[in-house]
Formats: C-alpha cells, structure tokens, sequence
C-alpha cells in the first residue's frame, strides 16, 4: 500500500470514530497493521453538550410530543407534524438530508421519533440558515442561530389563517352570525377553532412582524420585542441545550431574581400602565397579562351565552381546547364520546378565542414580547363587548411601540439616519456618543440604555448642551462662572424635543421671494412633533418663526428660585413623562394645569380673564387659522389643515396644498408649531401668544382686541 491512500485511510477511520463517539459509542480501540504504519488506541471523542442535552425537553423521547402518533394506523409522524417532533423530519425541512428545503417530503415512522438530537441542529444545512418564514407568510431574515429555533416556535396560525377562514366561510360581513359548514370535495367541512400550537415563542417575540397573534383592523401592534444588546435572541436568553432561561443574566437588570419564577415578578419603568385594571402597577407584569386573560374569558363567555346563544368553555389539556356549556354550569357538556366539542362560532368569538389561547400557549409571553400579547388581549375583550374602560393598552410615549412615531417605518424594515436619533431603541445613544446617526433597526420604544449608560449603570449620558435646528446651542444646566456649558439630565431631552425647523429655514425657504406673491418653490415647512425645548428657550433659539422688528420672550424660567419647575425633568416624570401636576399646587392652587394663568391679560380678546391660559391660546390660534384661510382664500385658493394627516395643509381638491405665498407659509409654520406642541401653554406661554399675534397681524388681522404679553 502506497503512503497517499494509507495516510486517506487513516483519516477516515479517525472520523469514523469521532463520529461513533459522538453518536453516543463506547470509547474504541483501533488497530490497522501495516507493513508501513501501526496506528494504535484512538481515544473516544467526548461530545459537546451531551450532558446538558440529555436533560432537556428535545430529548424527552418519551413525552407526549414524540410518542402522540405511536396508536396511529399507520403508527407514523406526518408530513405535517415532523418537521417539529423528528429530528428526520427537521432535517428533511432544512434541506440537510437532500431533499428540497421548506418541506417534509415523507411521513416519519413513529418509532423514530426520538426526540430532537444533536444532528437535528448540527449539520451543513442549518450552519447557513439565517431565515424563517411564519405562517402567515411573513419572512425575518438576518437572523443568527435563533433561526434553528424559530423554524419551530413559531406556531402553525396566524392572523393571514383567520381572515382565509372567515373569508372561505363567505363570513366576514356578517361577524356576529354563526357559520354554517359548507361542503367541499362531496364532504361538510366546519368552520372551527384554529390553534396557534405550542411554544410559539418567535411569533411572540416578533408580534407585528409576523403576526402571530390575530391583529384587528385598524389597530397597531408592536413589533420585535427588542431587550437589551445580547439578550434580545432565543440564544441569548435560553441555553441552546438545556433550554433553560440563563436567569443569572435577568438577575443583571432585574432586581431580586434568583429562580425562572421570579421573572414572574419582573416589571421595568417601560411598562408602567395599570394593563389588567386591578390598581396594581407594581405586580410583575406575568401577573398583567394573568389578569388580562381572565377579563377576556368572562367577555368570551358573555359574549356565546348572551349573542350566540350557546355557553362556551376552555380546557388547556384537552383538545380541541374550547367545549360547549349549554346548560352554564361552568363545564363541558358530555356526549357519547365525551367532551362536546364546542361548534356554534362566529367570526367574532374565533377571532378572541384565537388570541386567548396565543396568550395561554406561550408561557413565556411575559418575556417575549408583553406588550404585544397586552394588546391582542385588550383588542379581543374590546371587540367581544367587554368593558375596557378601566384597562390600558398604551404606554408612555417613549415605549408607545403601537403608536406611529414608532411604527411608521416598519415597511421599509430600518429608521433612517435622518429620524433615528429620536425613533430608534438606542439612536439617542447613538447620537451622544458619535455626534450623528445611521440607520437603525425598527423599534418598539426606547430601551433603558438610550438614556442610561450601560457601562456605568444607571448613570445617565452627559450632554453639556444642545445644538437646535436654528444653529443656536443652548443647556439647561446654564453655563458656569467661566461662561462654559454646564451638563443636565435635562438636555437629553431637549436633543430630541427640539423640532427639525425653525425661523432660519423658513427664511431660507422664502429668501428672494415677494411676500404675496404664489410661488410653485415653496413647501410647507413643518417643525415636527412635541419641540418643547424650542417652545421653552423661545427667542433664543428661534423655533417659531419671529417676525423682524418685533421682541420675543426667550427661556420661560417658570419660577425664579433654582430648583423651582424650570426643566424637562422638574415638571414630567421621566419615565411615565406625565406631568407632576401635585406640585403645581403649591403655587397655583390647583392641580389642573389647564386651569393655571400667569397674569390678567386677555390674549385673545374674548373678555375671559379667568380662564386659563390654555384656553387664552386655544383662542388665538383658532383666530390664526381663521386668518390663514381668508388669506389664502384671497390670495390663491381655499385652505384647510389636518392635524393628523401629512402634509397637514390641503387645497380644495383634497391634495397638499400648493398654492403658497411667502406670506402664508410663515404664519401656517407658527399655526403648526402651537399644534405640534401640546404643553405649550406651560412651556412659554408669552412667547406662543406673541407669535401668534404677530403672524395674525402679519396676515391683516385686526389684532386691536388682543393683548400680547
């Protein structure tokens, strides 16, 4: 025998008996003579893991999910079943036997069904796989190993598989009618329960995204349940092996946790509303969801006893899950063949139904993703007349993960670099740290370490001051002796909550253009969303549009003394962002904000010098916009303004408006930004009734009634 196929031969018995070690084999000898060679006492390999793997779910050959087909004629796993109860049938799926990837090509012998093992995961096929489709067709790609465990936790419904249901049914205009079987193929087919499956962990995690949960029209849910960087994956939360939580990582962030049930009890300042309406906020947020899912039931059981007429109950442990009560003693009514399987459904109650059972077949929900399993809940109580007048389904704005300022990209699958810094989970992070942003992934809300440094926890990020659109840089900490900026918590939000216009582009939007003449180059310039910071600096750094010639109040020291509700953080809470209206009662004898007025003048000229000064500007601006449309009225065309539609500012035929004057556009920029920032009254109220006033004069209003501070 030559070297070359000696030493080949030699390789392939080393593996040979890697591999028969690794499969579990005794340690082996192996001894080949040659005339050339001896080799001698190869060692068994040890396998990675084995141990840990032994003593998880995956390997419990005898549970339920593996022997479930053993009474079967034939005794076999189906095709349809496999691909999650066989290792055969998983790599079937990804392709790693051959065959074509994203199927089970052959049913597997039930015998066969030995759990999960190591070859299911580890092999060719499943090294590259970084995608999942959902069952509702949705597809997350970019993903890491997470994708081996998402290609079975992700349930086997979806809202695309309820709407196909009730639509097959002819069902959809008529959600509170029972669905009669129709027949297909010679034979009556129901309209029934569809079950989302167990564990469908990576379609709670990734709630909107592959709506898992059945989503109603018209509503917004969150998306990808983002943690923090390195816990926000199947893998960094679970040990791939044991599949045990790695609760010594939540431990890290989440005081008193020892043990997986103490996770039970975890709450974060993101998740501050009253979910369940028991009173109780400090409850972990498990015990929300606990809540949420009793209320649901009681209104899934009104609603089939009081608008189908037939009593309904649910059991976790029999299939198909949901029974009839028709004599409402609170138990299933019992036949021939035991349990009657509950028959009477309306799009409405499968729609609900469906979405407890998301909820109770995912027990780490909780984690997952709360608040999108919250607002599945609150949706199905609402839908089935439930009172939800006493629950909540938002939070705070800054984890609003179902509102627009966070969804709005979710198409486009990333937040640009141009809105990241205040859209992003992290982009105000991003943007202290570097000075500017790139794009970013989509976002459910802020996480912690947006304001808090991660490496110096729970320090919040140093910003000594902040530049505004206008170019002027300003702090709320003021300057020190040696006239240099001073760092505030304060300025974290105003690097935000600044707006993204100011005199200075309108200006630049309008230079060389005649006053009242309609020119096709200029756009609306809109400052953006709640610039409470430009509102509260005022003429310092010009936010509004101020008119030449006249003076404007700069930086509203709400009360003189230091301390005194002159900040961001003196007047809201910083995590529930509401204000702390009980101190307002220390000077004001009130705790209704828009009762307060700070002096005896009648901006608004209606005679009221008792109102408060909300309402003194809530007067002005209706007279601006009254101005604004007599003057584009005489001076090109008819205007109107949607506050809750862009471009906010529409023509006669519906469309953006186009016909703008130089004009125009300075006193509509000055009638948006009082919109766009709800707390302007408390912010700077005498520099928001100065350029209003001034933009209604500036317009030819007769602003002799008024009364500009």
């Amino acid at each position: 025998m030559n070297v070359k196929k000696l030493l080949v031969l030699f390789g392939v018995l080393i593996v040979a008996a890697v591999i028969v070690a690794a499969c579990g084999g005794a340690a082996t000898e192996t001894t080949m003579a040659t005339d050339e060679v001896v080799v001698a006492d190869v060692p068994a390999a040890e396998v990675p893991y084995l141990a840990d793997w032994q003593g998880s779910g995956h390997n419990d050959s005898e549970g339920e999910p593996f022997r479930h087909w053993d009474g079967d004629d034939p005794a076999e796993v189906p095709t349809s079943c496999a691909k999650c109860h066989t290792t055969a049938g998983f790599r079937d799926f990804v392709s790693a036997d051959g065959s074509e990837f994203g199927s089970v090509e052959a049913a597997v012998p039930a015998g066969d069904s030995q759990g999960i093992q190591c070859v299911a995961c580890h092999n060719a096929a499943t090294m590259t796989l970084t995608s999942v489709t959902f069952p509702s067709g949705a597809v997350i790609e970019g993903l890491g190993s997470e994708a081996r465990c998402m290609t079975c936790h992700q349930g086997r419904e979806s809202k695309v598989s309820v709407d196909q249901q009730i639509t097959d049914f002819n069902a959809a205009e008529a959600p509170d009618t029972v669905v009669e079987p129709m027949e297909k193929d010679g034979k009556p087919v129901n309209f029934g329960f569809r079950n989302i499956h167990y564990f469908a962990a990576g379609a709670t995690l990734y709630g909107s995204q592959a709506q898992g949960g059945y989503e109603y029209d018209g509503k917004i849910y969150d998306a990808k349940f983002r943690h923090v960087p390195g816990v926000d994956s199947c893998v960094g939360c679970h040990d791939q092996h044991t599949l045990e939580v790695k609760v010594e990582v939540c431990a890290d962030c989440h005081e008193g946790v020892e043990t997986v049930e103490d996770m039970q009890n975890a709450r974060m300042n993101g998740s501050l509303a009253d979910y369940d309406g028991d009173g109780d906020v400090a409850e972990g947020i498990a015990s929300e969801l606990t809540g949420l899912e009793e209320i649901l039931y009681a209104s899934i059981l009104d609603y089939a006893k009081n608008t189908i007429g037939t009593g309904i109950v649910y059991d976790p442990e029999a299939y198909p899950y949901w029974f009839a009560d028709a004599d409402g003693d609170g138990a299933a009514d019992q036949g021939d063949n035991g349990s009657v399987r509950y028959t009477t459904w309306t799009p409405r109650l499968l729609k609900a139904a469906y979405n407890y059972q998301v909820s109770q077949k995912d027990p780490g929900a909780f984690a997952h993703n709360a608040k999108y399993i919250v607002e599945l809940l609150y949706d199905s109580i609402e839908d089935t007349g439930g009172d939800v007048s006493g629950l909540a389904r938002n939070d705070p704005g800054h984890f609003a993960g179902d509102t627009e300022a966070f969804r709005h990209w979710d198409e486009d699958g990333e937040i640009p670099g141009s809105c990241s810094k205040c859209h992003a989970a992290e982009g105000l992070k991003q943007f202290v740290k570097e000075g500017a942003n790139i794009s970013n992934p989509i976002a459910n809300g802020f996480l912690c370490t947006n304001c808090h440094n991660g490496e110096s926890w729970p320090d919040r990020y140093e910003v000594a001051s902040v530049k505004f659109p206008s170019g002027a840089e300003v702090s709320l900490g003021g300057k020190d002796a040696d006239g240099k900026f001073v760092a505030d918590d304060a300025n974290l939000c105003i690097t935000c909550h600044q707006g993204r216009e100011s005199k200075v582009s309108v200006d630049g939007a309008v230079k060389g253009l005649d006053n009242d003449t309609v020119s096709d180059k200029i756009r609306f310039r809109n400052i953006h969303y709640f610039a409470a910071g430009a509102t509260l600096f005022g003429a310092e750094v010009q936010g509004a549009y101020l008119y030449e010639g006249k003076e404007y109040r700069g930086q509203n020291f709400h009360a003189s003394e230091e301390g005194k509700m002159n900040k961001c953080t003196d007047c809201h809470d910083v995590h529930a962002l509401e204000p702390k209206v009980e101190s307002c009662e220390t000077c004001h004898d009130t705790t209704d904000p828009y009762a307060i007025r700070e002096d005896a003048l009648d901006y608004d000229g209606d005679g009221d010098t008792t109102e408060g000064v909300k309402a003194e500007l809530d007067g002005l601006s209706e007279a601006l916009y009254a101005e604004i449309q007599a003057y584009a009225e005489a001076n090109g065309g008819a205007i109107t303004y949607d506050g809750h539609s862009y471009p906010y500012f529409f023509g006669a035929d519906g469309k953006s408006y186009a016909t703008w004057t130089p004009r125009l556009l300075k006193a509509a920029y000055n009638y948006q930004y009082y919109q766009k920032d709800p707390g302007a009254f408390a912010h700077n109220s005498w520099f928001v009734a100065q350029f209003m006033i001034d933009s209604i004069q500036d317009l030819g209003g007769d602003v002799s009634t008024y009364n500009r501070p």
